[in-house]
């Protein structure tokens, strides 16, 4: 067993996070990873606000981030991995052993350690810090000439990728977006490598509905927009399938309205709690509705699209702040009239 003392983007509570000086870690079969780079993400934003994600409260310190990556500094022999190999790291851990997994649902794993959560106590350190040991399957590495500010978007890609699965086959059908944060603009841009033949999208905010267009869509409308609700309501419903991405009561609802009879619905916002639903309707028209929770194999699709340029996450990128400022990082990540997506730079 080696350890290390790194500095590391500490959370013990609400408003409460600092850098820290903290102690990994790693046995011989673990890959040690020098990080770069980490996007802030929603959930970081939670515990940052909240000192909770959901249901996922802090009972201790622990580390932020599960968007990072990094340089490989000491691999297993046999792992395939070599010192100076730069590599995006998947914060997924499932447990391999049980029937979801084995079934190839690894993302629904009842037991799934996942960075940067505080759903298990001990809670499970994410990697915004100046070193991480994970697994070697954690690590997919990417070509020296691609940019790491990004591969960065690996993670939240990969969640977006998973849902256009659960779509089906998107040639040639007309897509709602509802929601243009990172994911909602995210799922716009997989849509539409993945064949649809036009994405509208629909948020509150006047600066999302503009990055919604930088990534694709054909037009982006505020939800409020009566004249647009009406268009799409008429004759049952304008779009083949809607991507509900921002989890607004309202919008859960909205969308059986806006959805073709046969249609698909592909719910991936997690923000409301309770939603008075339109039942009747979503039965008469025979439309489906679909979770999507974080990804399976998609993680290393992602980086491969990053990498080759299929697809430009950048129009997303707010700011760069070093490790040292992460608290005034997650603050403006939090200010989402002046932030999409905000990085920070070990």
């Amino acid at each position: 067993m080696q350890s290390k003392i790194v500095k590391a983007v500490m959370v013990t509570g609400a408003h409460d996070v600092r850098l820290e000086d903290y102690t990994i870690n790693w046995d011989e079969a673990q890959a040690l990873v020098k990080v770069e780079r980490g996007g802030i993400c929603g959930s970081d934003i939670h515990y940052f606000q909240h000192g909770r994600a959901g249901m996922s409260v802090l009972k201790s310190p622990m580390v932020l981030g599960h968007e990072f990556v990094g340089i490989i500094e000491q691999a297993p022999h046999g792992s395939g991995l070599t010192p100076g190999q730069r590599v995006a790291i998947n914060p997924s851990q499932p447990c391999q052993q049980c029937e979801i997994c084995l079934s190839g649902k690894q993302n629904l794993c009842r037991s799934m350690r996942f960075m940067g959560s505080a759903q298990f106590y001990p809670h499970v350190n994410g990697g915004f810090a100046q070193y991480v040991a994970v697994n070697p399957a954690q690590c997919v590495p990417y070509c020296a000439e691609a940019n790491p500010e990004v591969i960065v978007f690996a993670e939240p890609l990969a969640v977006c990728l998973h849902a256009v699965r659960q779509a089906g086959d998107l040639t040639g059908k007309r897509v709602l977006v509802t929601g243009a944060g990172p994911i909602g603009c995210l799922v716009i841009a997989a849509a539409l490598a993945c064949g649809a033949t036009e994405v509208v999208a629909t948020d509150i905010s006047e600066r999302c509905r503009a990055l919604a267009v930088k990534m694709g869509a054909s037009s982006a409308q505020d939800p409020r927009d009566e004249q647009a609700a009406a268009q799409w309501s008429a004759n049952g419903g304008a779009f083949d399938v809607c991507f509900e991405a921002s989890g607004a009561t309202s919008a859960v609802a909205s969308v059986v309205s806006y959805t073709r009879p046969g249609g698909i619905i592909v719910q991936l916002g997690m923000g409301a709690a309770e939603v008075n639903y339109p039942v009747g309707p979503l039965l008469v028209k025979e439309i489906q509705l679909r979770g999507s929770f974080r990804f399976t194999s998609e993680f290393t699709t992602a980086v491969r699209w990053l990498e080759n340029g299929k697809i430009n996450p950048l129009p997303l990128l707010s700011e760069a702040l070093n490790m040292d400022e992460a608290a005034a990082a997650l603050e403006l990540a939090s200010d989402k009239a002046r932030a999409a997506k905000v990085q920070l730079v070990f």
